[in-house]
Formats: structure tokens, sequence, C-alpha cells
């Protein structure tokens, strides 16, 4: 361990200590700060202020459910009895807004990924619609036989709506921050 000696004692000249042959009591200066500096803003502070890795956890929990249910699928159906099968809908479509997601959350301590989250959530949007539109076909020729299958198969496209507003969400704020530092 360290230590200091330090004189905490208040010393004063002679001439104040005198004057008029009396002490005076000691007055007790404060520090008031005459002008306030604002912080220095760090990079992407408004953009933070957002909390994009709140949406991006989002993505990370909503793309393992989507994981979850490719499992589910590819364990449970033949290829090729349906397009969201046939396709791997959902576990491209997972995996993609795990990798966003994780991106997103990046984005506090590596501020130099922005151009990468923005554009892997730009991607994220356009396979989401696409899957959503292989879904809705799949939808369209509804079989009672395959009525559980299905079932998911909406819930799927439910998740996917979800993931999709996240990603348009955060798409719209990484543009706006590009464009106001470019500026």
């Amino acid at each position: 361990m360290t230590c200091a000696s330090v004189d905490m004692d208040i010393h004063r000249t002679d001439e104040q200590s005198h004057r008029s042959g009396r002490r005076e009591p000691l007055r007790v200066q404060y520090y008031k700060a005459s002008e306030m500096v604002p912080d220095d803003k760090g990079l992407l502070h408004d953009l933070l202020q957002k909390q994009p890795a709140v949406l991006g956890s989002l993505q990370i929990a909503s793309g393992l459910l989507s994981v979850g249910v490719g499992i589910i699928f590819s364990l449970a159906q033949e290829m090729n009895e349906s397009l969201f099968t046939l396709f791997r809908v959902s576990h491209l479509t997972g995996i993609l807004f795990i990798i966003a997601g994780g991106l997103s959350n990046l984005l506090f301590k590596y501020p130099r990924l922005l151009p990468v989250s923005h554009v892997a959530n730009c991607g994220c949007i356009v396979v989401a619609a696409v899957a959503a539109c292989l879904i809705i076909v799949d939808l369209s020729n509804w079989n009672p036989a395959y009525e559980q299958y299905l079932r998911v198969e909406l819930l799927e496209l439910c998740v996917l709506g979800l993931e999709l507003i996240l990603s348009t969400i955060l798409c719209f704020w990484f543009s706006r921050e590009k464009s106001s530092k470019s500026l």
C-alpha cells in the first residue's frame, strides 16, 4: 500500500492573519463553476440514445425462434411437402437475423460497424420479404391434413413480420445517422 504525507492545514499569509490584531474565523470557500462545459459526444451518440442494442437483442431472439422452428420442420416434414421446408426459409432467415442482431449489439463498442450493420439489416429485409411470399404461397394451398404444420408456418409468418419491422426501424435509424455524419 502507498501512503502520502500531505499537509492538509490551511495556511495563511502573515498579513491575512494579523489584520487588526485579531484572528478572523475561517471562511469556507466553495468552487462554483462559472460556465457549464458540455460533454463531448462520442461517435454515434444520437443513435445509441435510441438503444439499437435492444432491437438487436429482439432480432437475435426471433432469429433463434426461427431456427428452432426450422429444425422442427426439417425433422417432421418431407422435403417436398412445402416451399417453407424445401427452401429452408426458417433456417436462412433465422441465421441472418441472429447475425444482424449481433452486429446491432456491437455498435456501442465498435461504431465502425455501422455500415456493415446497415447492409446486414437491409439484406434481412429483402430475405424476410421473399420468405414471407413463400410462406403465403404455402398457406394459400391450405390442406386440412397438414393443418398443424400450416399453423406453425403462420406463426413463422408472424415472427417474420416482427423481424421485418425491427430491421426496417434499424435501417431507418442507420441511414439517418449515416446521412447526418456525411453532412
